[in-house]
């Protein structure tokens, strides 16, 4: 194809790829110029491709973009993810990014907000006591954590809204501990299960039912993933709700 009026168009990677400027992926990744080049001068990109004196950026930089903010969507620090961006292959394409940040993402609940302690209270819904912080916080409902300026940020987990509610309700804090120690016991097991059933069953047939995968399919295995996700959270619940009916039926006929 000619250029138009003189301008060459823009070029192409080697798998026929779009390539992009350093201000064009930052707008695809949804960053600043900036934040992108800090990313980078973190090493959590690879260099960009060089055409004279351009630097060209493909869907691999995008994709690792992504993984970044996936991430940072479900809690993680960037010095952590600088480690695990180092453990993948240098090789690894956008294939298996998505397929990575699929398996890692699939049960975040929303993007994690740091607050201030006011923003915590209000967050809250009302002046929680400095026990009862220290108490979420160590049900793992609450991340507390010291900013680079000293100051103490909140970040509250998922559950947060039910651990409050139960602090208001009188039960012993001993008793609050065994069910959450239940709770925690058995879930992590469940869902080490259903990890490892998604990746048998949903991931490894999509990785081998093509020789390349586009970003489009990609973008289809997180929404079916998302899907997944809601429909097995929902079957827990259920799930639950049956066990629980069948124990009571259970000490109705002894009874």
């Amino acid at each position: 194809m000619s250029s138009v009026a003189g301008v060459d168009p823009a070029p192409r990677a080697d798998d026929g790829g779009p390539l992009r400027t350093i201000d064009e992926l930052a707008a695809a990744a949804g960053l600043t110029v900036r934040t992108t080049r800090y990313y980078a001068s973190l090493g959590l990109l690879p260099p960009p491709a060089r055409r004279g004196r351009m630097a060209w950026y493909d869907d691999t930089h995008l994709a690792r973009l992504e993984m970044i903010r996936a991430l940072q969507g479900h809690g993680f620090t960037l010095q952590a993810i600088e480690k695990y961006l180092a453990s993948l292959p240098v090789d690894a394409g956008v294939e298996d990014l998505a397929v990575q940040r699929a398996m890692l993402t699939s049960w975040t609940v929303g993007e994690p907000q740091e607050l201030t302690r006011r923003q915590l209270d209000q967050h809250a819904g009302r002046r929680l006591t400095d026990d009862e912080v220290t108490l979420i916080e160590e049900f793992g409902l609450l991340r507390v954590a010291t900013d680079e300026r000293g100051a103490v940020r909140f970040t509250p987990v998922h559950g947060f809204d039910v651990a409050v509610q139960l602090l208001e309700v009188d039960i012993p804090v001993a008793g609050m501990r065994a069910a959450g120690d239940a709770i925690e016991r058995h879930m992590s097991a469940l869902a080490e299960e259903l990890t490892r059933v998604l990746r048998d069953e949903v991931i490894e047939p999509w990785r081998h039912a093509s020789d390349h995968h586009s970003r489009e399919d990609a973008e289809q295995l997180e929404a079916t993933i998302s899907t997944l996700r809601r429909l097995t959270l929902d079957a827990i619940v259920r799930g639950f709700q049956r066990s629980a009916n069948k124990v009571i039926a259970r000490s109705l006929h002894r009874a």
